[in-house]
């Protein structure tokens, strides 16, 4: 039998949490990410029609990412180019938030 382990986490630990799924459960920011997950750093203006929208478009939902710390930007020049961070991705689905969804002993 796995033993389980019951954990608590604070409010603020909830809210961050929280902020990340909110920008990951829109369709176009998955595909976003999809994206960048296969072809690694881009700039909008490649990015865009990829993901068919605008460019401002697009930066309004780069931003929710971004905000959401699941998105980098390295600024070379003008020109703005956008990954994942694949440290809190890898986190999303921690040790600490998976505790949540087990049974207390």
């Amino acid at each position: 039998m796995l033993e389980t382990t019951h954990c608590t986490l604070s409010t603020d630990t909830l809210a961050i949490y929280e902020k990340k799924f909110k920008a990951i459960s829109d369709q176009k920011r998955l595909q976003i990410m999809n994206i960048l997950s296969n072809k690694g750093a881009m700039c909008v203006g490649d990015l865009a029609p990829l993901v068919d929208m605008t460019q401002s478009k697009l930066s309004y939902h780069l931003k929710i990412l971004l905000d959401a710390d699941l998105l980098e930007r390295e600024t070379s020049g003008t020109w703005s180019f956008y990954q994942l961070n694949q440290v809190e991705l890898n986190q999303l689905l921690s040790d600490e938030l998976c505790c949540l969804f087990k049974p207390e002993n």
